[in-house]
């Protein structure tokens, strides 16, 4: 058991957040030259070679079989679609509506685990998922003209990822956290590989410094996760993520000149407090659901 520290999981929660602003950089400089298939492909394959060594370390090879692969095939398939649409919107939206756009999982989480796992709908809930909706309402359409494709597409990435989640609530009462990364690699490698070799290009020297930062910081972003809730509850450490959504307003700003106007600082707003209310639970440890639910990257 670790040593129950915030200062620790403070430092480890701001690695995972440091991996997650340097992936949405990396990816958009690779997705600028490579089809977005190609990107995942690549991130795949590299990821699970850079996995090996905590592999080695949970017990080798040995420890990664697993008795329920049907399930996590029907988690990575959904996963995958989610990826995809969070790396192809990358490039079409201001980081920070694409990151206020993801923060709306947990909301579509509580909606499919009322639907499909027979979850209680409490007033908290309610109140989150009402937040989240309007707030997504606020950045989709603020002006009231036409929506932008990029804010649907992130839109159903957020409830692939959260249909992804509830199915990782039924995966970690039995898989750890490295055999579960270790199957989204190995599964979404296959998935990926004939859309892959379809819209192949050879890389160019000067894209596959962002290649490997996307499969290393995509891979890691998660296991620092993992660390920050195993010294802190979850209580603790979520709200610490929500500083993902200032800093990549302030990289959107600093490397691409993203301007943010008042109503979409508004409906990210709503969606923290959405986010807030939703975390909202009886305190106790952490479970590896929660080490892996920013599995979505």
């Amino acid at each position: 058991m670790n040593e129950q520290s915030i200062p620790k999981a403070a430092i480890w929660m701001a690695c995972s957040i440091a991996c997650f602003l340097t992936m949405s950089v990396a990816g958009r400089t690779a997705t600028a030259e490579l089809d977005v298939f190609q990107v995942m492909e690549i991130r795949s394959v590299i990821g699970w070679f850079m996995l090996l060594p905590l592999v080695m370390r949970a017990g080798g090879f040995a420890a990664m079989r697993t008795r329920r692969p049907v399930q996590h095939l029907g988690r990575n398939v959904v996963h995958y679609a989610g990826q995809y649409a969070w790396l192809y919107a990358l490039g079409l939206i201001p980081l920070a509506e694409l990151v206020s756009i993801e923060f709306t999982t947990p909301v579509w989480t509580a909606i499919f685990a009322v639907a499909f796992l027979g979850e209680k709908l409490n007033p908290g809930k309610i109140v989150a998922i009402v937040l989240g909706i309007v707030g997504v309402a606020i950045i989709v359409r603020p002006d009231g003209q036409s929506v932008e494709p990029g804010h649907l597409i992130m839109l159903a990435g957020a409830l692939a990822f959260g249909a992804s989640l509830v199915m990782v609530r039924s995966l970690t009462r039995t898989e750890s956290v490295v055999r579960i990364i270790f199957w989204m690699l190995v599964i979404q490698s296959f998935i990926g590989i004939v859309p892959a070799i379809r819209a192949w290009e050879t890389p160019s020297a000067e894209v596959w410094p962002a290649l490997l930062i996307v499969a290393f910081t995509g891979t890691f972003s998660h296991y620092c996760l993992a660390r920050a809730l195993s010294h802190a509850e979850a209580t603790v450490v979520s709200p610490m993520d929500f500083a993902r959504l200032p800093l990549s307003a302030l990289l959107g700003w600093a490397l691409y000149a993203e301007q943010i106007d008042m109503l979409t600082a508004a409906g990210a707003a709503l969606i923290l407090a959405g986010n807030l209310v939703n975390m909202r639970r009886a305190n106790g440890r952490p479970t590896d659901q929660e080490a892996v639910q920013r599995s979505n990257s």
